[in-house]
């Protein structure tokens, strides 16, 4: 009789990466706030593996960190709600759009209608 098991292969993450951590004392222990994003600050290479040095994007360090509990934040996926974002919805269709979606669109459309070729108007 064979059981199958599947297991996530060790990933290193580099400096600058946005990942998504899971504190394992606070998880098993049934803790609120276990989950944090974080951007990785330092990456630490031992004979034993290899460890990390978290910022979480809320304020703190978290030290020692194992890359088995955190997880790449791609930021295609950061920014798919700008990528996907209505081009023409500013009014009323920009509900359920994130603020960063309407940021974009409002920044878009300032800079859009701008006319470069001409001085701005004085009052």
């Amino acid at each position: 009789m064979s059981t199958s098991t599947t297991t996530t292969p060790p990933q290193v993450f580099a400096a600058g990466d946005y990942v998504l951590y899971r504190d394992p004392k606070l998880f098993w222990r049934g803790e609120p706030d276990h989950t944090k994003v974080c951007w990785v600050y330092d990456v630490l290479k031992f004979a034993s593996g290899v460890r990390y040095t978290l910022h979480p994007v809320n304020g703190g360090t978290i030290s020692n960190a194992q890359g088995d509990y955190m997880r790449l934040l791609p930021p295609a996926d950061t920014m798919r709600d700008i990528d996907t974002a209505p081009l023409n919805s500013l009014g009323s269709d920009a509900e359920g759009m994130t603020a960063a979606a309407i940021a974009w669109l409002t920044q878009r459309a300032s800079t859009a209608n701008r006319r470069p070729e001409l001085p701005p108007q004085r009052a």
